[in-house]
């Protein structure tokens, strides 16, 4: 579903993580080397805008994005995978933990972690305007170089098929429609 009073960025997201094979490419991606999806996606987003993000442009994002996923998004994230087993979470005491009150609390909180995500990526959309952001490029070409911009701003060597898979989704997410 779009949300019409949501950015551009919000909707492109809510369109590319149904994409075949994306989903588990970014949990790939954010479990084995800590990624922030959003911080991914934003960069995905520019580049079906045309935009091939510089150095400055990836480290203005991830610093801007830093603070609310540590805080608040990583924190649900945690709590909501602790429920999706309540048992394992309460050790001796899982006899005494209503397993169905523990599952409708995990619905809440990802609930609440999906709006924290959302909250986040609007802050991303509005940090500057769209032309201020890297170069003009071709799109697919400017979505390849942005995921590798920010697989060395990580120091990282992210998992070749999670790559190809978040290319290949790009590929099917077309091109950009206007906001």
């Amino acid at each position: 579903m779009i949300e019409r009073h949501a950015s551009p960025f919000w909707n492109f997201s809510l369109r590319f993580y149904r994409i075949e094979g994306v989903a588990p490419a970014c949990l790939t991606l954010q479990d084995r080397h800590g990624i922030d999806v959003n911080v991914m996606l934003f960069g995905l987003w520019l580049a079906q805008q045309g935009r091939a993000l510089e150095r400055t442009d990836m480290h203005t994002i991830m610093d801007a994005a830093e603070s609310w996923r540590a805080q608040v998004v990583v924190p649900l994230r945690s709590v909501r995978r602790i429920l999706r087993e309540p048992a394992d979470a309460a050790g001796k005491g899982a006899a005494a933990l209503d397993r169905d009150g523990a599952l409708a609390l995990r619905e809440k909180i990802k609930a609440a972690e999906l709006e924290a995500e959302r909250l986040q990526q609007e802050a991303l959309f509005a940090l500057k305007p769209l032309a201020d952001w890297g170069v003009a490029s071709e799109p697919v070409a400017a979505a390849a170089q942005n995921l590798a911009l920010y697989a060395r701003s990580l120091r990282a060597d992210f998992d070749p098929a999670a790559c190809r898979a978040m290319l290949d989704g790009f590929a099917k997410v077309g091109a950009a429609t206007p906001a």
